[in-house]
């Protein structure tokens, strides 16, 4: 639900429920909770809705080798963070304080980005969010991508990243974008958001450790809306754990799916799947994901998805600063 940080508002007001269901999995792969919110998507089933599944199971990931090379994909490009500084010639670091269209509470700057040992031995991407002020705004945060740098089209895109405690207001997220952004504006450009986390409803719920979403925007604004289709998941275990977890996109010319620890159930149903293949009319999801894409870490304070807007609300950085951990990004390709 990141919407490029653009307006977020639109997909927020287009929820409705509309049923629930209920399913099981195998002993040997991770159940989780799934409310899926605001499906215009005509392969999905129709109109913005929410449903509800269930299940159990637990564990953690720790690992370091991903989903590897395997079902026919090759690795084509990746990023360890090994070096101990950014790769110029794969990353834009962004600075701005405009709040990216969701009244975000941080200022990206440059020195909230760094690469180097996370204290484990492991060589990472960090990016830190402070309580500090800086061009108007009180806190100071990371984000970078890859535009125009490096972009694919279809792939096995994961990561393997140690996600910060969001209690409360922190929102850490790994996401795409369509690379012909500056030709196309959002949401014509497309974009996947594989994975966010520190929601309004994992606040209100409790489970912010454990609630997640994945997501896909796309077409553009009519009458005041768009096309667009999220999974928000409850995990049965923590995603902010202090351990690092697997986020999969495995993007076909069919199909986008998602996956959280892959690597470690190898059998994992997907916490997100859609079709896109439909071009029945200019909202068809099937003009908007055959095409490339950049690859995009933040890590935002406040805003629509938690739903806090003001300073006090932003209770994760009241005893210091907090981190986002990137051991490695990883695009595989047949």
């Amino acid at each position: 639900m990141k919407t490029s940080r653009f307006n977020i508002a639109a997909f927020i007001l287009g929820f409705m429920l509309v049923g629930c269901a209920c399913t099981s999995q195998a002993s040997d792969e991770p159940n989780q909770d799934e409310e899926q919110t605001e499906n215009t998507d005509p392969e999905q089933g129709g109109n913005p809705g929410n449903s509800d599944n269930t299940g159990s199971n637990t564990g953690s990931n720790t690992g370091n080798t991903g989903s590897s090379s395997t079902g026919g994909y090759t690795l084509v490009w990746s990023d360890e963070f090994n070096s101990g500084s950014l790769d110029a010639t794969a990353w834009n670091v962004e600075v701005n304080g405009d709040g990216g269209g969701n009244n975000e509470l941080q200022y990206y700057l440059a020195n909230n980005i760094s690469v180097g040992d996370d204290g484990n031995g492991n060589g990472c991407l960090i990016l830190t969010a402070r309580k500090e002020s800086y061009g108007g705004k009180s806190f100071t945060s990371g984000r970078l991508n890859t535009k125009g740098k490096k972009y694919f089209t279809y792939g096995k895109i994961e990561a393997r990243i140690k996600m910060p405690q969001t209690a409360n207001g922190l929102w850490p997220a790994f996401w795409m974008l369509g690379n012909d952004i500056d030709s196309n504006s959002w949401p014509r450009c497309g974009e996947i958001d594989i994975v966010e986390m520190g929601n309004a409803t994992g606040i209100s719920n409790g489970t912010q450790d454990r609630y997640f979403n994945g997501a896909c925007h796309w077409g553009y604004y009519k009458d005041g809306q768009y096309p667009n289709y999220g999974v928000h998941t409850t995990n049965s275990y923590s995603l902010q754990d202090g351990k690092y977890h697997t986020f999969t996109l495995v993007w076909t010319d069919t199909k986008i799916s998602m996956y959280v620890d892959l690597d470690t159930y190898p059998n994992a149903s997907p916490y997100y799947e859609m079709n896109i293949t439909d071009k029945s009319d200019d909202w068809g999801v099937g003009y908007y994901f055959h095409k490339p894409y950049f690859i995009v870490f933040d890590l935002a304070v406040g805003g629509n998805f938690p739903q806090i807007w003001s300073e006090d609300g932003i209770t994760a950085l009241a005893n210091g600063e907090r981190s986002m951990y990137v051991d490695y990004v990883r695009v595989y390709q047949k």
